[in-house]
């Protein structure tokens, strides 16, 4: 039998009827768990032919107390502010952190968190989006199975069909308080700028602006760029000759692109088009006009994630759900009549 068609330790959790960190410590004679489900598991595996990942029970009692920090891009204000959080939070705890960078697809993670197996690291944060379709975390999640039977803790930061420890930024109320904000302004046609369409934050912050700008009547017209500010700079050009009275960036940077674009060619803002984003990065502020966006607390976040790290592994996934801000600044207004 291939490696790829032999069972998997999700596939015993799922035949034991136990959640897949039970699995985990029966495999590997962790606490937690009781001698009679613990054996249950065991006979279950046997029956199964399943065989845990030599390479990651190699690991076991090698890993290093190093946090290894998966971000799509460092460059990006969002993932540098999740990075000081995490980094802060390490410090204190005596942690080093290595960062790396993956080019927001699921291969390019997956293969980046394999490299930080193979350092060795004790416990993985992964930041940024998931996926829609959950076949795409499929194989991120077997990593993290034979991972965790290793000793190592996983969290991320980002709404994923992964089964671990999450930190959930308020991304679909967040899209509400956007929409309701420019419906109150009186706007009712209104582009939008998203990210790919397959990410999770995409999708749940769209969802929020059509809940809270389609109760007004408004209608959103949604252009798919990459999730930058040059992203934002594409989308605004494909939408500022269209009949709008708004553009929402979804993330800052885009929404920084767009204001870029309509300054180009000479669209003010907020008179003629109003642009609002989301995440509320450091310089939303500094920029002309200064941004209206919705704050979303990113380093707060990357603390959260070192802190379920440091629990306890737990038999169900836990979750910490964040709140947002709207910031209202100069860059929304009332439409033209």
């Amino acid at each position: 039998m291939k490696r790829s068609d032999a069972p998997r330790l999700v596939d015993v959790a799922q035949a034991a009827g136990v959640s897949l960190a039970s699995a985990s410590r029966a495999m590997s004679g962790g606490t937690g768990i009781s001698p009679e489900v613990a054996a249950h598991v065991r006979r279950v595996a046997q029956q199964l032919g399943y065989e845990p990942n030599l390479h990651a029970r190699g690991l076991a009692g090698g890993l290093v107390p190093t946090i290894g920090l998966l971000v799509n891009e460092i460059g990006d204000p969002y993932f540098s502010e999740i990075a000081s959080g995490v980094i802060h939070s390490a410090a204190l705890e005596n942690r080093s952190v290595q960062i790396a960078q993956a080019d927001r697809t699921p291969d390019s993670e997956l293969a980046q968190v394999q490299a930080l197996l193979r350092q060795r690291v004790g416990s993985i944060i992964i930041a940024g989006s998931g996926y829609a379709d959950p076949a795409h975390e499929q194989k991120m999640t077997d990593v993290l199975a034979d991972f965790t039977l290793a000793g190592g803790r996983a969290a991320v930061i980002g709404r994923h069909h992964l089964p671990i420890d999450a930190v959930l930024p308020d991304n679909h109320r967040a899209g509400i308080s956007v929409g309701q904000h420019l419906a109150e302004l009186g706007h009712r046609r209104i582009g939008i700028v998203a990210g790919p369409i397959e990410l999770n934050t995409v999708s749940d912050r769209i969802a929020g602006l059509r809940e809270g700008a389609g109760a007004a009547g408004a209608e959103l017209t949604v252009v798919s760029k990459a999730f930058t500010r040059e992203g934002g700079i594409a989308g605004a050009r494909e939408l500022r000759d269209r009949d709008l009275t708004a553009i929402v960036g979804l993330n800052d940077a885009m929404a920084i692109g767009i204001l870029s674009e309509l300054r180009q060619h000479d669209v003010r803002v907020p008179e003629d088009l109003s642009v609002v984003g989301f995440d509320d990065i450091a310089v939303a502020g500094d920029v002309a006009p200064a941004l209206t966006t919705a704050r979303i607390p990113m380093f707060e976040m990357g603390q959260h994630a070192v802190g379920l790290i440091l629990r306890p592994a737990s038999d169900e996934p836990r979750t910490i759900t964040t709140d947002h801000e709207l910031v209202v600044r100069r860059s929304s207004g009332r439409p033209r009549e």
